[in-house]
Parts: C-alpha cells; sequence; structure tokens
C-alpha cells in the first residue's frame, strides 16, 4: 500500500487564476491570487495512495480482488496496450473547504472562489507529484506511463467512481464518497495510469491527445486554451 506524502511547498499562482476563471482579468490584483495560495498551502493536509495491479486490456478489466470491468471507448482506447494500471488518490483534506464554507458564509465571496481555486491547484500539483514519483520506479521495471485519467474525463462515468475508492483503498488517508458519488473531501484526485512495455514502436501511443485535449467537456470553465 504505497502512499504519497509530500509537502506542498508552494501553489502555482498561475493555475489558480484559471481556476478561477480570471484568465481574461488582466487588472486583477494578483497579490490577492498569491495570498489564496499561501493560505492554501497553510491549511493543506496532502495524503496520496497508489496501488499496482495487472490489467487485461482486452477485455477492459482491472485485476483486483474482485475483479471489475472499466466502462467506456475513450478511456479502453486511452489504456490499450497497457498490462498494468496504477490506480490512485490523493486529497489536500476538510481544513481547506471548511475556510472556503466559512469565508463564503462570512460574505468575503472573492477570497471564498480564490481559495476554492486554489484548493483545486494544490490537489493536481499533489496528483502530478505523485506521477512524478512513481515514473522512475516503473521505468526501473521496463515501464511507460499513460497520463492519468479520471471518472468523469471523456466517457469514463462517474457511477464507477466506489470502484475506484475500492480499489485504491483511500478510506485510509480519509477519501469516502457521497450519495451522488461525488469524493469527500471535495478537494481530492481519483484517477487511473495505464502502464507498458517500453518498446521500440510504442513510444508514440504517448503522445495522443491528455488532459483536457481528450475531454469533450468543451463548456468547462477551467478547461485549458488547446494548443
Amino acid at each position: 500500500m504505497p502512499v504519497y506524502n509530500a509537502p506542498l511547498l508552494q501553489i502555482d499562482p498561475k493555475e489558480t487564476r484559471r481556476y478561477a476563471g480570471l484568465m481574461r482579468a488582466k487588472n486583477f490584483d494578483e497579490r490577492l491570487i498569491e495570498e489564496a495560495c499561501q493560505d492554501a498551502r497553510l491549511l493543506a493536509e496532502p495524503r496520496g495512495i497508489w496501488q499496482l495491479y495487472d490489467y487485461d486490456c482486452e477485455n477492459q478489466i482491472v485485476k483486483a480482488e474482485p475483479p471489475f470491468h472499466i466502462e467506456g471507448k475513450k478511456i479502453g482506447k486511452h489504456l490499450a496496450g497497457c498490462d498494468k494500471v496504477i490506480l490512485l488518490a490523493v486529497t489536500v483534506g476538510d481544513g481547506i473547504e471548511e475556510m472556503v464554507t466559512k469565508r463564503f458564509a462570512d460574505g468575503e465571496y472573492a477570497s471564498s472562489v480564490l481559495l476554492d481555486a486554489a484548493a483545486t491547484t494544490a490537489v493536481e500539483q499533489l496528483a502530478d507529484g505523485m506521477e512524478k514519483a512513481i515514473k522512475p520506479k516503473m521505468a526501473a521495471q521496463g515501464y511507460g506511463m499513460r497520463w492519468r485519467f479520471s471518472p468523469g474525463y471523456g466517457d469514463w462515468p462517474l457511477e464507477q467512481q466506489p470502484e475506484l475508492i475500492r480499489t485504491t483503498k483511500c478510506e485510509t488517508i480519509g477519501i469516502s464518497l457521497s450519495e451522488s458519488k461525488m469524493l469527500v473531501p471535495r478537494k481530492s484526485v481519483t484517477a487511473i495510469i495505464g502502464l507498458y512495455k517500453e518498446v521500440k514502436g510504442t513510444e508514440s501511443l504517448q503522445h495522443s491527445p491528455n488532459g483536457c485535449a481528450a475531454c469533450d467537456k468543451v463548456d468547462c470553465p477551467s478547461r485549458k486554451p488547446l494548443k
């Protein structure tokens, strides 16, 4: 049950600005964004966990105990050629969300929105950091890694979140599900990473669209500009 508890030394203000929907607000006070990032860093309780499983890419089955079938054509295509997968979960805890709620209730609306955006940035950075930490371990075993894919991306339904909760064993780091299948704490991420044997001719698979480019939710306010 590998865990990942690296501290958040900083939170990216540019990404926070994007998650707050302020990319076109050129005159917005940058100090307010930086303050939100600092507050989020101090409030965060970063925790992560990941599990390695064999994977049947022909039938889209994670060989957990019991196994589960991954639904969706896009996620199936993304994991094509993989014979192992990593299932991961990260969270920055409840403290940030509680402060976001308090500030909103106190009428500090701008501060609440910016802190919420900084918390989103923080949990994504945590997931990125976990990927970077795992990558050399897998490379040492001869595996390349696909970018992480979460329920809700593409056509992978959120209804499969309970399987990720079960297979990541993320209850041990305080992550659970609400009745509506939303993660609790809200600033948490679950995802799958496909692992493929690095042999000549397969490396180009890494250059398929990723992240926002692979998602069909074009009206998402957090969507990154596509190049």
